[in-house]
């Protein structure tokens, strides 16, 4: 019998959300892509506004369902509806932010409830244009928060960084989390 699992990532616009699940994918990624009208166009010509879907199959035939959310809070009705019965959050970082632990912040706080029930590994994307402390800063902000510091620099174009990524969120998932006592 063939195991359907799903993985949610999300993070900041251009963190590598969509890159990272292209990378991952067996299939073509349906994205939902839309030009961008704000501020955002100083990153990026366009933005997910709903949703990035892609597939990946496993050896053993199963099979794990990636979902990519929006970056902007303006999107935020499509978090709640992508995390439900997902397994973990593959949370993806700009290094090179202006602030990548305020990110952090804002998501894991806008996450929590998910994270708290499941599982969260951070990847941090544009590490060679951040500072060589973003790591640390981030596991330090973790720790804080109450999490496990899995945080990790990561290249989203890389199938091979982001296979590591998410091994990181399997391995981190407690299967006594939701266990009746």
């Amino acid at each position: 019998m063939t195991n359907i699992y799903k993985l949610v990532f999300a993070g900041p616009v251009g963190a590598g959300k969509t890159t990272a699940i292209q990378s991952l994918s067996d299939i073509e990624v349906v994205r939902t892509e839309a030009n961008v009208s704000d501020d955002v166009k100083t990153l990026k010509k366009t933005t997910t506004v709903a949703m990035d879907y892609g597939l990946m199959k496993l050896a053993s035939g199963d099979q794990v369902r990636l979902y990519g959310t929006p970056g902007q809070k303006r999107f935020d009705f499509m978090w709640d509806i992508l995390t439900e019965n997902a397994l973990g959050l593959v949370l993806m970082l700009r290094g090179n932010s202006p602030d990548p632990v305020a990110d952090l912040r804002t998501y894991v706080t806008e996450f929590r409830d998910f994270i708290d029930r499941t599982s969260l590994v951070v990847g941090i994307t544009h590490s060679d244009q951040g500072g060589w402390q973003t790591r640390q800063m981030v596991s330090r902000e973790l720790v804080a928060m109450g999490l496990p510091p899995t945080a990790m620099y990561t290249d989203a174009r890389s199938r091979a960084h982001m296979a590591t990524l998410v091994k990181a969120l399997i391995y981190g998932i407690d299967p006594f989390n939701n266990a009746e006592e």
